[in-house]
């Protein structure tokens, strides 16, 4: 019999080792989970039992790829034999996909200079996650620091992990954020305190899970400052074309040392393409060429000739009107979470963009001390009202408290289904909160 451990809320398989001089890696034994897989497994159990699941754990748009997108696919696979062999492309992608990103750039964004936007510079990834390990392995040695937001996507802190490196786990603001005012005390007290500088940076705007979003101005400090103290900046940038009235700006307006990396997952819908790209800068194309040569030797080419439609009108349209869907269900978050007294309206991140909204339960509404927090919570809301939230552990400094007082809504997966998980969750709402006072 396969003996089963429980994983947050979720569930994960432990296969003995006959030998146990032949066994996993220390380093691949130190990487966490990533909780919101292990809530997706359990969702998924759950509703393959005939339960009705509301799956609001994971950022996966509702809709698929946009039909353009789709039908280019087939078409190719269709196509004459010189067409349809899907072969390798150049290690950084297809020439004419790369020049697409490099005119979207131009198109999209003020302020950046033409040298930053040559198709040399552009290298289509295996997804962002691909683009992560790249950008990480080209910039990172074992033991360096590197800067990630106390509440910030998992696999930023995962895989830094996994080679080597140290983190920082620098606190945000009030507003969810990590501006300049955050990294600059962090910068001061290193100095005072005599720790390691900090070698990098990596950062979502808008964020994952917070939804919070820099400013122009606030991005434009913060690449001075990463450039003054010699801080490689990573600007994650796959939520952008997701946001609800603030200006978006991209890092490459600002900074000449930065890689931006973005995603055709979240704004394209084409999160199974497993597509992604970065910008480089001039220092590390001819490094990162080689890392992508070995590790990946090219990104899908099925996907990189599919995503050449992604900027055609009839595509953007389409997605535009996802955008509206996701404004949509975010006001009907927002406005469910008012109606909740317990919670109040500062404990709720602002949600700028992306399709998340951040809670931050409050002391109030948790007892650490009987286990009573989001993980617990999360998980009786799964098993009694069929809602796949995610905990905030997945997402917050292991150092501190905050993970298990916090959580995630994502609203990607559709109007419907959002309206009817914050119903559902405003039923579930009043036993958790007496079950709560009478553990106090």
């Amino acid at each position: 019999m396969i003996p089963v451990l429980m994983i947050g809320i979720g569930i994960g398989i432990i296969l003995s080792n006959p030998n146990p001089n032949i066994g996993p890696s220390i380093r691949s034994s130190s990487v966490k989970s990533f909780k919101v897989m292990d809530v997706l497994q359990r969702a998924n159990q759950l509703e393959s039992q005939g339960r009705t699941i509301y799956h609001c754990e994971v950022g996966q748009p509702e809709s698929g790829a946009p039909p353009r997108v789709a039908q280019a696919a087939v078409a190719a696979l269709n196509g004459t034999p010189s067409e349809s062999r899907m072969g390798y492309t150049d290690a950084f992608g297809l020439m004419p996909l790369r020049k697409k990103i490099s005119d979207f750039y131009k198109k999209k964004y003020s302020g950046v200079p033409e040298d930053r936007l040559g198709t040399d510079r552009i290298v289509v990834t295996t997804g962002s996650s691909g683009g992560f390990l790249l950008a990480f392995t080209a910039c990172f040695d074992t033991g360096d620091v590197i800067a990630i937001a106390s509440s910030g996507y998992p696999c930023y802190r995962n895989i830094l992990q996994a080679l080597g490196c140290e983190l920082a786990n620098v606190p945000i603001s009030e507003e969810f954020k990590l501006t300049a005012t955050e990294l600059r005390r962090e910068i001061q007290q290193r100095k005072e305190e005599g720790k390691k500088k900090l070698k990098g940076l990596i950062l979502s705007s808008p964020s994952n899970p917070t939804g919070s979003m820099l400013s122009v101005d606030e991005l434009k400090e913060l690449c001075e400052l990463c450039e003054k103290e010699n801080i490689r900046f990573l600007s994650d940038e796959i939520y952008h074309g997701i946001s609800y009235g603030k200006e978006e700006a991209s890092a490459l307006s600002f900074s000449s040392t930065a890689i931006i990396i973005n995603s055709f997952s979240k704004y394209y819908s084409m999160s199974g393409w497993r597509l992604g790209w970065m910008v480089l800068p001039l220092d590390l194309v001819g490094t990162i060429n080689v890392l992508q040569q070995n590790m990946f030797i090219n990104a899908p080419t099925i996907s990189q000739t599919a995503a050449m439609q992604c900027w055609e009108p009839e595509t953007i349209k389409e997605l535009e009107k996802h955008v509206d869907k996701y404004r949509a269900s975010r006001q009907f978050v927002l406005k469910a979470m008012e109606n909740i007294k317990e919670i109040p309206a500062k404990n709720v991140a602002p949600a700028d963009g992306g399709f998340y909204v951040y809670v931050d339960l409050g002391d109030a509404n948790v007892c650490m001390d009987k286990n009573l927090g989001s993980t617990d919570m999360c998980r009786r809301l799964l098993e009694e009202e069929g809602v796949a939230f995610t905990p905030g552990t997945d997402f917050e400094d292991p150092n501190n408290n905050l993970g298990d007082r916090r959580f995630r809504i994502s609203y990607a997966g559709g109007t419907n289904t959002i309206k009817k998980a914050m119903e559902r969750f405003h039923h579930f709402w009043p036993a958790w909160v007496v079950l709560v006072k009478n553990a106090k």
